[in-house]
């Protein structure tokens, strides 16, 4: 596009506002140049908007139409500020007669004047994608001058999210005048974005080693052009300093960016790992103290689940102040709910089958199918949510490309707890030297006094309600359906039997050492593959140690 300069009054050129036009920009010289003098303090009068400078908005003419907006960024006035805005908004009215109105609710106004007018004939002056990131991207560069902090912080998010070369010196003149430091480190990284084709090799060599410093994975795609080849086998850029530098920035981002591979993967298996272990916990108690393959173990954690989304209700009708501190509330509920429907089960069916593996495999499967439908009568078959309370949202960035949630934190320390717990009540208490007592050795335990039905009863109770707890844990990081706890129950037992059958440190071991294998190996297999890898390892690993990783230790007369 052809450009000439305006001619000013000999007077109006200061010392200052030559050196600006003498400033070489990239991209449209024309635009840079406005953009600069608007900036500079060159008067708005010089540039006084009228019809014929809004008259191309109305037309068809993309040249013309970028023109006009040209214009409207130099003049920097109200008027031209309104018609950017209404531009932006979509409620800009061109008329027949080449007018431009701003459509302002029912009323439309023209453009220079302000005097409100009939739209009769008036229609949408219409941009195209390039035009309308052309206005959006000088709105934010024109409120990089604003008095106001937080306006400037708006549009300095805005430009770094589109970066636009020809705003450079919008940039150039809102980095000199900015005194906060927050905003100043920031618009220098906005003007590196802008000025890595700089003509100068000194200014682009600046922009490279900004741009690294920010550690940001995203600017790895803005460097990468520079230590590019071209077809004849030259380099893009010519400077051999400014491609050091931005190889040396390049490999920091990408070791920066394995790091965060790394630790994501770690904490995505840890993550895996605790829910695993809070579903495992209660069947390792189970079924190393009774031998009972219970199929209906995945059910118990969606009965813990459905009480969390019950309490949850009730503090949203009843409470509804109080509601940041529902989970209190529904960690109890959820390990009563399990541990009542835990202690029925055992009292009524599974106390008749004990020495029959088979046939105690056929009726917890069906108890679990049981359970299913009898949520789904109760609740109904969608999938319902449970909400996180305020202090479980968001999450906290460790590194530039990992932030770890609130939630998986909160669970994993709470994965912890119940672990602690139920060593305490295992070690520590009259009822766990009694679970201990009958997973060693049931018939003399039973010789010296035993009671061992009531054990067997209490243990099935507190394995139920534990999981229980794993459910009310999982309702905080998905939805709550149904179908729950069938996507646990095979994991569980093999969490149990890589462990050690009834050693809870074993168990510990187990869920976690499955979270991270599964999470190292599905980036390269998938999902599926994982699960199916996973599986197999366990086969090998009990065909060489069939006891898992922790053996009972102590004579057992039934061995």
């Amino acid at each position: 596009m052809a450009f000439s300069f305006p001619t000013f009054p000999r007077r109006r050129f200061t010392p200052r506002i030559v050196r600006c036009v003498a400033f070489r920009t990239i991209g449209n010289a024309s635009l840079a140049l406005l953009l600069v003098l608007c900036l500079t303090g060159a008067p708005s009068a010089a540039f006084a908007l009228t019809q014929a400078d809004l008259a191309p908005l109305a037309g068809d003419d993309f040249e013309a139409k970028s023109a006009a907006i040209d214009k409207l960024i130099a003049t920097h006035d109200a008027a031209s500020l309104a018609v950017l805005k209404a531009l932006a908004d979509d409620s800009a009215l061109a008329t027949d007669a080449g007018a431009l109105l701003l459509q302002d609710s029912d009323t439309a106004r023209d453009a220079l004047t302000g005097q409100a007018v009939a739209a009769n004939d008036a229609q949408p002056v219409t941009l195209n994608n390039l035009l309308r990131a052309k206005v959006s991207g000088a709105l934010s560069g024109l409120q990089l001058a604003s008095p106001d902090q937080a306006t400037r912080a708006a549009a300095i998010d805005a430009l770094l999210q589109n970066p636009d070369p020809s705003l450079k010196p919008l940039v150039d003149a809102a980095r000199a005048k900015e005194t906060d430091p927050v905003l100043k480190q920031r618009l220098d990284t906005l003007w590196a974005m802008s000025a890595l084709h700089d003509a100068d090799p000194v200014r682009r060599l600046e922009a490279v080693q900004l741009v690294a410093a920010r550690h940001d994975l995203d600017m790895n795609e803005l460097l990468r052009p520079l230590v590019a080849k071209k077809a004849d086998g030259s380099f893009a850029e010519s400077d051999e300093r400014v491609r050091a530098a931005a190889q040396s920035g390049i490999d920091e981002l990408e070791a920066i960016q394995r790091r965060s591979q790394i630790a994501g993967t770690l904490f995505a298996g840890l993550s895996l790992g605790s829910v695993l272990l809070l579903a495992a916990l209660g069947l390792a108690i189970t079924y190393g103290l009774i031998g009972v393959i219970n199929m209906a173990h995945g059910e118990f954690l969606m009965i813990g689940a459905y009480a969390s989304y019950v309490v949850q209700n009730l503090f949203q009708r009843f409470a509804p102040g109080a509601f940041d501190w529902y989970p209190l509330f529904a960690i109890p509920a959820a390990f009563v709910a399990a541990g009542l429907v835990g202690i029925v089960l055992e009292r009524l069916v599974l106390r008749h089958l004990y020495g029959r593996p088979l046939e105690t495999l056929l009726t917890t499967f069906g108890v679990s199918l049981i359970l299913i439908q009898a949520t789904r009568m109760l609740f109904g078959a969608q999938n319902v949510q449970v909400v996180n309370p305020s202090w479980m949202s968001g999450g906290v960035t460790v590194l530039p490309n990992l932030i770890l949630p609130y939630n998986r934190l909160a669970i994993l320390a709470f994965s912890l707890i119940v672990v602690a717990i139920a060593w305490a009540v295992l070690t520590r208490t009259r009822l766990g030297l009694f679970v201990r007592a009958v997973t060693q050795n049931r018939r003399m335990a039973a010789c010296v006094g035993v009671k061992t039905a009531r054990v067997d009863s209490y243990a099935f109770a507190f394995g139920a309600g534990i999981a229980g707890l794993g459910g009310c844990a999982l309702s905080q990081i998905g939805n709550v359906g149904p179908d729950l706890g069938q996507s646990y129950i095979i994991d569980s037992f093999m969490a149990v039997v890589l462990g050690g059958v009834g050693q809870l440190a074993g168990t510990v071991l187990g869920g976690f050492g499955l979270g991270l294998v599964s999470k190292a190996i599905e980036p390269f297999w998938g999902a599926v593959l994982a699960k199916i890898a996973v599986l197999v390892l366990i086969v090998l690993f009990i065909q060489k140690r069939p006891q898992g990783m922790f053996a009972l230790k102590g004579r057992s007369a039934e061995a």
